[in-house]
């Protein structure tokens, strides 16, 4: 994954650096100097809005949605722009962490004083199924750096939770990293850190606790200078790690519930994704609790985070082994000498049955599609030809 050293910045210094760039004249440069600089503006961002710089338009990053207004910051601070979404792509509706074109000439909604005349390409994107019933993605956030999965230790870990999480994070062009919130209470923390780490190849995992800042500067110096998205379910203790990382105190800080005493699940403290600045550099994609995950195009990301069945696959007899009872395998080999649990093993299965349904929902769904566009357009055709000769004889 590509890593971006930005300068240090606080929403005050960002504050700041708006203000004086609002006297002076507009600058698209990729340089350290850049006003958006400390909410990610690269060389990437900058080569894609070069298009657009002479266009009298403004380049800016979205911080946080609301329906059809988006919250937008730019190098005279933040402002509101209304998005008017074009197509039947859900993946392709404007989210948080997205950066965009404003165009203050074109009329907007009430309440908000520029549009958006297009997204900027996205570097990555994480993306989940809809629903259960519906063959569409949906984006969480996108040109994210860092997917942080937050695990409670203040219930029993899930294993199978924390591998689709991942497996999104892989999918989705992000590098998964395990934060294992409320240390503090935890019997026996290493040996839980040991059990992520074996979960999640390839994946850094921090045990922290906000309670007691155990783990907190580590996880901050990972977070300086690139963006990350924190996810997981409710009650992980997100929004209390949020104010810890942010340094936020009083009205700005993230609102924090109790989890319930009957089943140690959380309420829904955070219910919008909001991207904010940190201390050290970078940003933090804040989402509410996910109560479902599905998977969305994650076939390469389960095979990332079932590095090691991918691995063991390699010495199979036959290159298209199902790993169930042909002769040879040397996944069940690995099952029947203790290598590999069957419990890992099922829930790679699991999660490859999952996407490759969904996808084939997704094939049926577009070719659908497909055939009522070309209805449509022998329809329109139709009409023309009548309009131009008349009805064709009977």
């Amino acid at each position: 994954m590509t890593q971006h050293s930005h300068a240090p910045s606080s929403s005050s210094s960002a504050s700041s650096s708006s203000s004086s760039s609002s006297a002076s004249s507009p600058s698209h440069s990729s340089g350290a100097s850049h006003p958006l600089r400390p909410y990610g503006w690269d060389e990437y961002a900058a080569d894609a809005f070069a298009p657009y710089a002479d266009e009298g338009v403004l380049p800016g990053r979205i911080v946080r949605m609301h329906r059809a207004v988006c919250e937008v910051i730019t190098e005279h601070g933040l402002v509101r722009a209304a998005w008017r979404a074009g197509g039947a792509d859900p993946t392709r509706i404007a989210c948080t962490g997205d950066w965009a074109v404003l165009d203050g000439a074109v009329p907007a909604a009430p309440g908000a004083g520029w549009s958006v005349r297009t997204l900027l390409p996205r570097r990555t994107a994480f993306l989940r199924s809809g629903s259960s019933k519906s063959s569409h993605g949906q984006v969480l956030a996108a040109n994210v750096d860092l997917a942080l999965v937050a695990v409670s230790l203040g219930e029993d870990l899930v294993p199978g939770r924390l591998e689709r999480f991942v497996s999104l994070a892989w999918a989705g062009g992000a590098q998964p990293v395990v934060v294992l919130t409320k240390a503090d209470l935890a019997a026996d923390a290493r040996h839980l850190h040991a059990e992520a780490r074996s979960l999640a190849p390839g994946s850094d995992v921090f045990t922290v606790s906000a309670l007691t800042g155990e783990g907190v500067p580590e996880l901050a110096a990972a977070l300086a200078g690139v963006t990350s998205v924190l996810i997981g379910v409710s009650g992980a203790g997100k929004s209390t790690l949020v104010n810890a990382l942010t340094g936020r105190t009083g009205e700005e800080a993230q609102r924090v519930q109790e989890v319930r005493t009957a089943d140690g699940r959380g309420r829904h403290t955070t219910t919008t994704r909001d991207l904010l600045p940190l201390p050290g550099g970078g940003v933090l994609i804040d989402t509410p609790g996910l109560r479902g995950v599905g998977l969305w195009d994650a076939e390469d990301g389960v095979g990332r985070t079932f590095a090691d069945i991918e691995e063991l696959s390699g010495g199979c007899r036959f290159t298209d082994c199902a790993h169930r009872t042909e002769p040879g395998c040397a996944v069940l080999a690995a099952v029947a000498d203790g290598t590999l649990t069957e419990r890992r093993l099922e829930s790679y299965r699991k999660l490859l049955r999952e996407n490759a349904y969904l996808a084939a929902r997704t094939d049926a769904r577009l070719r659908a599609e497909q055939r009522r566009e070309g209805k449509l357009r022998a329809a329109v055709g139709k009409h023309a030809a009548q309009q131009k000769y008349g009805p064709r004889p009977r």
